[in-house]
């Protein structure tokens, strides 16, 4: 099912809606659906262009919804049809959520339908859009953060699929464990604070006020949850962004106002610390964040148990360092909107026997020109991982820069695009 839409400036978006195999091991069984946008730049609407496809980053997060030529996009448009895909849960797709997830049934038959929300059912989903758009020709991928898992796990699965694989701070750290990713992030983590207490030192005692005051007085947050220390400590996610250090900066300045009896937290602060945390209205993110990194064994709440071996990030620390991009146990329990939730996630931390998503083997034998930016100091994905990783799919070109944090493909994605396209086409960057 398609419709068409010339309403976005110098842009025709076209919707498509594709019916999809929930398990692509039962393909005969029950379908969910998933959406897919189109868009060509209006002056080559009637022209044959290959197609370039794009993994969002998450997981549970819905594909950009464009507003006009600008960024990796306008690249992307001078000779390409790009499809942005909902990946499966998200955006216009069959979304997860908690009235969806109810309707399955109990506990367990919604982990056995959360099993199938993973990189490789992501993969099948849009080999089988390909044929759609493509017939029997091949697309480039395009893959930021998550993304790129999705994009190993196509070059996996389904290379023949594939023109060229293009990452942008998205290599994956391919057999390594979620243990093994906490234990390389926390330090990663404490050197973007340590930075920032640096960049502006007011804040530090700033950050350890307002944690005082927490400790000493019940807060409420404007939709009804306490704020404890240590949701707070999670305004450090935002240090993944290049402007960060200022959002953080502006956030806290804002904090206090007096009040009849002493200095009291503003609604104002207290109301855009909220929106800093998106895991509510994406729950896929707190679900099944972990699970990324899953193959045959449990992460077991890997973040919160490696937390345990940093203990300069307790939220009783004399030093309040901040937390970044970690998914806890206890954030069932005191995010009202993720408490419906909290056995479903206490079951997926225990699955022992998650799949493949990716193959080894078919990765050292990839044929497929691939390029990727890699991040310095990437607080996401970190860069040892990924270099790794570039050595282990046979061919990757790599681009390692300090240029950009881990969004640099939206701050800078006309430049970074065009430079990976450059690089798959043998113009510039190394080979490992």
């Amino acid at each position: 099912m398609s419709f068409g839409n010339e309403g976005v400036p110098g842009l025709v978006t076209t919707d498509h809606w594709f019916q999809v195999p929930l398990d692509y091991s039962n393909p005969d069984g029950e379908h969910i659906e998933v959406f897919a946008r189109e868009v060509v730049d209006r002056q080559r609407q009637d022209e044959r262009l290959p197609y370039l496809v794009f993994f969002q980053g998450g997981p549970g997060f819905g594909s950009p919804r464009p507003t006009g030529k600008s960024g990796w996009l306008k690249r992307a448009l001078k000779e390409y049809r790009v499809i942005l895909l909902d990946q499966r849960g998200t955006g216009r797709s069959t979304p997860v959520c908690e009235p969806t997830l109810a309707k399955r049934g109990d506990v367990d038959a919604q982990v056995e339908y959360l099993r199938n929300f993973r990189a490789d059912s992501i993969v099948h989903d849009a080999e089988r859009i390909r044929h759609h758009f493509c017939g029997d020709e091949t697309w480039t991928a395009l893959g930021q953060s998550y993304g790129g898992w999705c994009i190993s796990s196509y070059l996996s699965f389904h290379p023949e699929g594939l023109a060229a694989a293009l990452f942008t701070g998205g290599l994956p750290p391919i057999q390594q464990t979620a243990d093994d990713v906490y234990r390389v992030t926390y330090p990663l983590v404490e050197k973007k604070i340590n930075r920032f207490y640096e960049r502006y030192p007011e804040d530090e005692a700033l950050v350890k006020q307002i944690v005082d005051y927490l400790n000493d007085n019940e807060v409420r947050l404007p939709q009804g949850d306490i704020l404890s220390v240590r949701r707070f400590q999670q305004i450090g996610l935002a240090f993944y962004r290049s402007t960060s250090y200022e959002d953080v900066h502006y956030l806290l300045e804002n904090a206090f106002v007096d009040g009849p009896d002493g200095p009291t937290l503003h609604y104002r602060f207290l109301r855009e610390l909220e929106a800093t945390t998106p895991f509510e209205a994406h729950p896929i993110f707190a679900l099944l964040h972990e699970a990324i990194y899953a193959e045959h064994r449990a992460t077991n709440w890997a973040a919160h148990r490696i937390r345990g071996d940093y203990p300069q990030f307790d939220d009783h620390s004399s030093r309040i360092l901040l937390t970044g991009e970690m998914i806890y146990p206890w954030m069932f329990d005191e995010y009202e909107k993720l408490k419906p939730y909290k056995e479903l996630a206490e079951k997926l931390a225990a699955i022992d026997d998650w799949g493949d998503v990716y193959n080894v083997e078919q990765l050292q034998e990839n044929e497929v020109p691939t390029a990727a930016i890699v991040y310095y100091e990437d607080m996401c994905v970190a860069r040892q991982f990924s270099e790794q990783t570039a050595k282990l799919i046979n061919g990757t070109k790599i681009w390692v820069t300090n240029e950009y944090e881990h969004d640099g493909l939206r701050i800078d994605g006309e430049r970074i695009l065009s430079r990976l396209i450059d690089m798959v086409r043998g113009e510039t960057g190394f080979a490992h």
